[in-house]
C-alpha cells in the first residue's frame, strides 16, 4: 500500500530535505524514524527538494509498505523525531499516486524583516539598513507572468530537462515591519525563488528598474539576475494535489 505523509520542519539544522552524502537531511531523519517504528526499510519520495536552511510549513512525501497503518503512528513518529520535524497526518492513497509528479502546484513564502529583530533571525532576511520600494517590486511581479522560461533564476549545472515553469501568483505585501513575498507555480527550479527574491530586492532598492526584469529573463543567464536571497527567509507553505 502507498501512504502519504504530511509534515513540517525548520530547516536550520539540515542540508535540505533530500538525502545528501555525509550530511544530515530531513529525509534521512524521517526514513530513520519510519524504518525503526515499522521495523522494515522505508524509503520516501518527497514532493520536491528544499535547499540547505530552507523551512517547510507543509511538505508531503510518499512511501510503500505492506503494513496497515493507523493514526497512532503519527503520535509515535512525533515522539521519535527531532523537535524541529513534525508529522501532521499519514493517509493511504492510490498505489500509483506520486508525491512529486502528481503535485499540481507549490507555494512558497519569503520573509524580510525591515527592523533589527533577534526573534526572526532564523526565519527572515534582516534588512533593517535598507529601504525597499514595495510598489516597484509588485510591478516587477506582474512581468513574471509574461514568461515560462526561467533559466536566469535557475541553479547552474542541474539535470533539469526544461527550465519552463508556469507561475500562478506572485506578489509582495507589507505588514508593519514584515515584508512577505508569495509565489506559486506548477514547479520550481533549484534556487529559483531565492534568485527571484534577490533580484526583486535589487529592484526595490533602485539598483534595477522593474522593466529591466524582462531583459534579465530573456537573456537566460543566471549571471544577469541578482544574487540569491538567504535561505532562512524561505518557507514552502503548500503543495497541491487532486486526491480524488
Amino acid at each position: 500500500m502507498r501512504y502519504f505523509i504530511e509534515f513540517s520542519y525548520q530547516g536550520k539544522n539540515y542540508f535540505g530535505y533530500q538525502i545528501q552524502p555525509n550530511e544530515i537531511s530531513v529525509q534521512q531523519e524521517l526514513e530513520k524514524a519510519l524504518s525503526t517504528l515499522l521495523r522494515q526499510d522505508i524509503k520516501t519520495t518527497g514532493a520536491g527538494r528544499t535547499d540547505t536552511g530552507v523551512h517547510a510549513k507543509k511538505m508531503f512525501a510518499h512511501f510503500d509498505t505492506d503494513l496497515v497503518l493507523d493514526h497512532h503512528l503519527v503520535y509515535k513518529l512525533n515522539s521519535f523525531l527531532p523537535q524541529d520535524i513534525a508529522v501532521k497526518r499519514i493517509f493511504e492513497v492510490k498505489e500509483n499516486f506520486h508525491a512529486r509528479f502528481d503535485a499540481t502546484f507549490r507555494t512558497y513564502e519569503y520573509y524580510i524583516s525591515l527592523e533589527k529583530n533577534p526573534f526572526t533571525l532564523d526565519h527572515s532576511w534582516q534588512m533593517w539598513k535598507r529601504k525597499l520600494d514595495v510598489e516597484k517590486m509588485n510591478d516587477a511581479c506582474k512581468i513574471l507572468f509574461e514568461y515560462e522560461d526561467f533559466t536566469s533564476f535557475a541553479k547552474l549545472h542541474t539535470d533539469n530537462k526544461t527550465n519552463n515553469c508556469q507561475i500562478y501568483k506572485a506578489f509582495w505585501e507589507q505588514n508593519g515591519t514584515e515584508l512577505k513575498f508569495t509565489i506559486s507555480a506548477d514547479r520550481f527550479l533549484r534556487n529559483m525563488v531565492r534568485a527571484i527574491v534577490g533580484t526583486m530586492v535589487e529592484i526595490g532598492n533602485g539598483k534595477i528598474q522593474p522593466e529591466n526584469l524582462r531583459t534579465i529573463i530573456e537573456e537566460k543567464n543566471r549571471n544577469s539576475a541578482g544574487t540569491s536571497a538567504p535561505a532562512q527567509g524561505l518557507f514552502l507553505v503548500d503543495v497541491g494535489y487532486n486526491f480524488e
